[in-house]
């Protein structure tokens, strides 16, 4: 007689307590694709955009902040940073624009004299001189809220002008048409050459003014760039942007 044996199965089960490290390749793809949307969810943030939860996964929404946010946000920005940082940055972007080839064929330069913090133009206006530039600045009507370029001497006296920013107290003014490059402040760019000013529209009216062929160059520290701008029909965009 023969006695049959049927093989006993047993399974084994093993706990660790050390996480796992092999992941399959659809696994793989799901933490890739979360390690991506993390990234982008840091750019939305850092942009001021807001987000929204569907079903627990993070949605992207376009809901741009208004410039007068926009405005208050970057004010501040400006406000706290580190002097440091402000003297640092500025250097890196005057190195930028001195090795510009649109900057080194110009002639007649107009800058702006730095207020409230923006990136500091005294360095680069400096180097313009010792290269032989004619340099010139806005002066402000505060009436029309229009600007005209002035030129800029060496030690020339300053003065505040309307709007608190410093303007050369003897005016030897420049016609528009002769500017070979506009050097452009604002608190807020994006990728496309929007502009965000601080409202007064007085750049905006005076690019406006100039011949397309005159090129202008805006500055900015990196926390001034955003992904979008918001515009209006009276916005003018520059045609580049440094900044660091």
């Amino acid at each position: 007689m023969k006695i049959r044996r049927t093989p006993t199965k047993v399974k084994l089960v093993y706990k660790s307590t050390k996480p796992s490290l092999r992941f399959s390749i659809t696994e793989r793809k799901r933490i890739d694709r979360t390690k991506d949307m993390k990234i982008e969810v840091n750019k939305v943030k850092d942009a001021g955009l807001t987000l929204r939860h569907r079903s627990g996964a993070m949605v992207s929404v376009a809901e741009p902040l208004t410039k007068a946010q926009i405005r208050s946000k970057i004010l501040l920005r400006l406000k706290t940073q580190k002097e440091e940082d402000r003297n640092r940055k500025s250097k890196l972007i005057t190195a930028k624009l001195l090795r510009n080839k649109v900057f080194k064929k110009a002639k007649i330069v107009m800058f702006y004299v730095a207020f409230g913090g923006e990136v500091n133009t005294e360095e680069m206006i400096r180097e313009a001189k010792k290269i032989g530039k004619l340099i010139c600045v806005p002066v402000c009507r505060k009436d029309k809220e229009t600007m005209q370029p002035a030129m800029l001497e060496d030690r020339a006296k300053l003065k505040k002008g309307p709007y608190g920013v410093l303007e050369p107290v003897a005016l030897a003014q420049v016609k528009p048409e002769d500017l070979d490059l506009v050097i452009v402040p604002g608190l807020a760019f994006d990728k496309k050459g929007n502009r965000l000013g601080r409202g007064k529209g007085c750049y905006d009216r005076f690019l406006c003014s100039l011949s397309e062929k005159i090129p202008s160059i805006g500055l900015a520290f990196d926390f001034q760039i955003l992904p979008l701008v918001p515009t209006t029909c009276h916005d003018v965009s520059v045609k580049k942007i440094i900044f660091s």
